[in-house]
């Protein structure tokens, strides 16, 4: 098989061979189709996560080792099966579940392996998608994809789950009220297509780039704010008649979380799930005074998914844009990613 790996972090990632791997007991190996690239494959790539005041998160205390072939989010075609493996047949094609625990504590039995402490997760601890195959641990991990393409299907494994499961978060306010979103990246522009067919009500986007404002217009945004604006707060209070009952943070960093709580009404909820970077002070008589929630959201879970991929097959694929590139352009992918050039989704076919 073939990958491209990160070898040294912030190096680019270097084309490998290695033996494709055999499956044993409830083992699935696939043929990848489609592999989208998501912001947080920049982290990766980097090494660490800036936790804010000059401290750094890095790859080696999250259990990740280098080599490392990053990739989460994966459509592929089952070509070969542990004898344990049930539920599954060769040529079944599947998006890949890539927020995976040990599948054994309290929280994967419930059904959310994504918040395990013992987390390994496809293209983060164990090997992804920038490749021409990939072996999940076990067939519950596969979701079938219907009529979507795989181009269109592989980015629900992250940017729609993520997104949907941020949703869920605020889902009491949707019918009712504006939902303030922070970003219009590709996440971003997943939840504002996931808003409406969760029947939500509008949105308020606000985004310091002109093209992805402009974006998230064409997707449908109500109202769109430039974040850089000296009064962006002041517009989004006014966009909101006061004060907002949710805000979902797509980027998460010191200044956009900040934002987030300034502009809430008494009794809302921010939920932060971009992984920007930084720190953000408030003052603590505002969780009692404003009744405050700020809440994270971290991916999505098995039911999530689940639940993800029965919308979409009732109201139909998100419209987000979706655009391919062969897997040898990955590093040029990743360069545009970083340099704002992306709008929406790439997705990377083998």
């Amino acid at each position: 098989m073939l990958s491209y790996d990160v070898c040294e972090c912030g190096a680019p990632l270097q084309r490998m061979e290695r033996e494709t791997p055999t499956p044993v007991g409830a083992e699935v190996v696939l043929r990848v189709i489609a592999a989208g690239v998501c912001h947080s494959d920049l982290h990766i790539w980097d090494g660490y996560y800036d936790i804010g005041g000059g401290q750094k998160l890095r790859l080696q205390d999250r259990g990740v080792k280098l080599p490392l072939t990053m990739g989460h989010e994966n459509v592929g075609e089952v070509v070969a099966k542990g004898p344990d493996a049930k539920g599954v047949s060769i040529g079944d094609v599947r998006l890949i579940h890539p927020w995976m625990g040990c599948g054994e504590c309290v929280v994967c039995r419930r059904g959310e392996e994504n918040l395990c402490v013992k987390p390994c997760s496809v293209g983060i601890h164990r090997g992804g998608g920038f490749a021409t195959h990939l072996m999940v641990p076990h067939p519950r991990y596969l979701f079938d994809i219907g009529s979507l393409a795989p181009e269109r299907a592989a980015p629900l494994a992250c940017s729609g789950v993520t997104a949907y499961g941020a949703l869920r978060k605020v889902s009491d306010t949707l019918a009712d009220e504006p939902v303030v979103m922070i970003g219009a990246g590709g996440v971003g522009l997943m939840a504002l297509a996931l808003h409406r067919k969760m029947g939500g009500k509008s949105t308020i986007v606000v985004d310091i780039d002109p093209a992805k404002r402009e974006a998230a217009r064409a997707a449908g945004a109500g109202v769109v704010i430039d974040g850089a604006a000296r009064d962006a707060l002041d517009q989004v209070r006014a966009a909101t008649g006061g004060g907002a009952w949710s805000v979902i943070d797509f980027v998460g960093a010191g200044s956009t979380v900040k934002l987030g709580v300034d502009a809430t009404i008494k009794g809302g909820k921010v939920v932060v799930v971009g992984l920007f970077g930084g720190d953000v002070t408030i003052s603590t008589p505002f969780f009692p005074m404003k009744a405050l929630t700020v809440q994270g959201s971290y991916v999505g879970s098995l039911n999530e998914i689940a639940e993800l991929l029965d919308l979409v097959n009732r109201k139909g694929a998100p419209d987000v844009p979706v655009a391919t590139r062969p897997l040898d352009q990955v590093n040029a992918a990743l360069n545009d990613l970083r340099d704002g050039k992306i709008i929406g989704r790439v997705v990377m076919t083998p």
